[in-house]
């Protein structure tokens, strides 16, 4: 009986090098930890529960300044591919106190896309 070479791994590596799409329960698993870094260094608060329909304003209680502050985390997390000042420059003070966390997920996906596609 002959042997057959054993090779150490027999699972298939891609070879394509395109980056993938981004993922929005990554980018909300991103943006939660974000801001629960937030929370936890201005208020002492690290048991925040964080989803799609948490709002920025009433869930959150986040300041105007939570929100400079929040814009540079995601600057430091995403580098120049999203802009949190120009989104929210977009946006009536109304649409701006009902932001939710499910809104921001959708612009930064949209945002990294828009990146990788140029």
């Amino acid at each position: 009986m002959k042997a057959i070479p054993h090779t150490a791994d027999a699972t298939p590596h891609p070879t394509d090098a395109t980056p993938r799409p981004p993922d929005a329960d990554q980018v909300l698993a991103d943006i939660a930890g974000l801001l629960t870094r937030l929370l936890e260094d201005e208020y002492g608060l690290d048991d925040v529960e964080i989803g799609m329909a948490t709002t920025f304003n009433r869930d959150l209680e986040l300041e105007s300044i939570d929100l400079v502050t929040l814009s540079g985390l995601l600057e430091e997390r995403y580098g120049g591919r999203v802009n949190f000042a120009e989104f929210l420059a977009g946006m009536e003070f109304d649409e701006i106190i009902g932001l939710t966390v499910g809104q921001l997920v959708a612009y930064v996906v949209t945002s990294l896309t828009a990146a990788e596609a140029s």
